[in-house]
């Protein structure tokens, strides 16, 4: 099993910060971000990565390598200037990714969920998204979730997608565009009931913003 981390993102949120930094190279401790959700993704017994880079992405590439000391294998989807969207990211590095479903995780979260390594994509499912409990910045949330299926509605929602989940490539079948959002096609398909989901209680914050940088240091003090 593969995994792949998105990490092209302009992180303008974070104001000037991310300037001169790409947001995934944010300090945090002892480490940054990106490099906690490698160690992460590497716990759970995967060692093929993919990242996706756009802006600053020559630092990131210069930063993490070819992954050796994390005792992991990175290969990088280098999209220049381009931004693709986090749907045309992965989309262009289908190729790198082969044909079986693979974990996706955002870059710039700070989050204890453990990959489980053997689930799968159960019948015509494309994907299984973890969730949490909507945030104070995104009220309205994304997803519904009953009897471990995702669904939509046209009201606000309980649950948040968490930017982790495991994808099958199937679910870009059809896409001709260069540039969209995943978000969209996982609503598309959640309305078809071809996703499926949990619900992760544990820590988990969307490093987004100066503040919420700031919410992740906190969490950090607590643990040491």
């Amino acid at each position: 099993m593969k995994a792949m981390i998105l990490a092209a993102g302009r992180g303008s949120r974070m104001g000037d910060l991310t300037n001169v930094t790409p947001k995934p190279l944010t300090r945090i401790s002892n480490t940054t971000l990106i490099e906690k959700n490698i160690k992460n993704i590497r716990k759970s017994g995967i060692k093929e990565i993919i990242i996706n880079v756009s802006w600053l992405g020559d630092k990131i590439i210069n930063h993490l390598g070819d992954g050796n000391k994390y005792d992991v294998n990175i290969y990088f989807s280098d999209e220049g200037k381009d931004m693709l969207g986090t749907g045309g990211g992965i989309l262009r590095a289908l190729d790198l990714l082969d044909k079986d479903p693979f974990w996706l995780v955002n870059a710039d979260l700070f989050c204890d969920f453990s990959i489980d390594i053997k689930k799968t994509l159960i019948n015509d499912d494309l994907a299984h998204l973890v969730l949490v409990d909507n945030p104070e910045h995104h009220p309205d949330g994304d997803f519904l979730l009953k009897n471990g299926r995702v669904s939509v509605c046209n009201k606000s929602m309980p649950l948040t997608f968490s930017g982790i989940s495991l994808i099958s490539p199937k679910i870009f079948k059809n896409i001709n565009k260069k540039v969209f959002p995943l978000e969209p096609i996982l609503k598309k398909y959640a309305s078809q009931n071809k996703i499926s989901g949990e619900h992760f209680k544990g820590t988990w914050i969307d490093v987004g913003t100066k503040k919420r940088l700031r919410d992740t240091e906190y969490e950090l003090s607590k643990k040491l």
